[in-house]
């Protein structure tokens, strides 16, 4: 099976195919990380988008019952150097081929991913088309110069329906942008009652079940077209204990007052170096997002920068110098080597322990 992958400025590569027979446009992106190929693809914050790996073997421990992020593939289609289709690990059920076709899902390899990579880096992330149903680049421009990427996935990568992760701990409200099964996990392993409410839920809904606090997931799109949900964060904002990871983060940011932007390439894999600096540490995180917070609109709204990418300079954390809010831009829930960033959970169950003296307390 041949497979194609057609970029908009016109650039095309010529590769095989694997999976799916299917076509599909979307945002081609990059990823650095060298495993957890299998998180990354279940992951909902990469819904609407191509993934172009850059280590160069795909698959070698194959698919498991254990590591989705979520129940579907989110991800439009995989690009990669070489693709494993004899896994080696005694977890393994099936093949990564097996389950992308399984999935409806295209995947292309045997193309040269280090070009691709270097050409999102230097030109930023760009619409394209992957294939493998034979179609010829003619017909991939024409579906590229006739498609528009969606922006607002959030509304519609999370839970459709309110649902319970019980807990005998403090009561929980999630807002779902589309959260994944182990940020859930690290709530509820520490006891949390979590209540995980769907896309468009008010204030009000969620102030109906008495929460001890808030928590914002991450999603995939643009979070300035998340306007329900900055609306009922900034209604939360101030009445309760609000943690923020990634969509969360951003969102958060458009409640307080402040602005986004899109991201030449945005950061994706799993060896981000942060500097948290009121703790003094740096920490190698994972990280999956083509959106930032403007640092310069803060300071306006009473948010301070509290975290910072060791690459870049980007903000990778905030919070309220004076209600209980905060977030992070990255994944604290990965673990791209030791658990370094799991505290920020820990954070947020102190600061619902302890209310406003917590909340000084780990703001220092």
């Amino acid at each position: 099976m041949s497979g194609i992958l057609y970029l908009a400025d016109g650039t095309a590569f010529t590769g095989k195919g694997f999976g799916a027979r299917a076509t599909r446009v979307g945002e081609l992106v990059f990823n650095t990380s060298m495993t957890g190929y299998q998180k990354i693809l279940t992951d909902p914050s990469y819904k609407g988008q191509i993934i172009n790996m850059t280590y160069p073997l795909i698959g070698n421990y194959g698919i498991n019952e254990t590591d989705n992020e979520s129940e579907d593939i989110h991800a439009f289609g995989l690009v990669a150097k070489d693709i494993a289709f004899h896994p080696s690990n005694n977890r393994s059920v099936m093949t990564i081929d097996e389950w992308l076709l399984r999935r409806n899902v295209p995947g292309v390899w045997d193309v040269d991913t280090r070009m691709i990579t270097k050409k999102i880096r230097d030109e930023g992330t760009v619409k394209s088309v992957i294939s493998t149903e034979g179609i010829d680049f003619a017909e991939a421009k024409r579906l590229c110069d006739g498609s528009a990427l969606r922006q607002d996935w959030m509304k519609e990568a999370g839970t459709k329906r309110r649902f319970r992760v019980e807990g005998a701990g403090y009561r929980v409200a999630v807002l779902d942008f589309g959260i994944k099964t182990s940020i859930l996990r690290a709530l509820s392993g520490r006891g949390l009652d979590l209540h995980v409410f769907p896309y468009g839920s008010t204030a009000e809904e969620i102030l109906a079940i008495d929460p001890d606090g808030v928590f914002l997931s991450n999603g995939p799109g643009d979070p300035a077209t998340a306007r329900e949900g900055v609306e009922t964060t900034r209604a939360l904002l101030g009445k309760l204990p609000l943690f923020g990871i990634c969509m969360g983060h951003q969102i958060l940011a458009l409640a307080a007052g402040g602005r986004t932007y899109k991201m030449k390439y945005g950061h994706r894999g799993g060896n981000h170096g942060v500097r948290d600096a009121a703790a003094g540490r740096s920490a190698i995180t994972s990280q999956n997002h083509g959106f930032a917070v403007d640092e310069q609109s803060l300071p306006a709204c009473g948010m301070i920068v509290t975290h910072r990418n060791l690459n870049d300079g980007t903000v990778e954390g905030m919070r309220h110098e004076s209600l209980p809010a905060f977030s992070v831009q990255y994944h604290p829930e990965a673990s791209p080597g030791p658990n370094d960033s799991a505290y920020l959970f820990d954070r947020f169950l102190e600061l619902m322990k302890g209310g406003e003296s917590a909340w000084q307390k780990t703001a220092r």
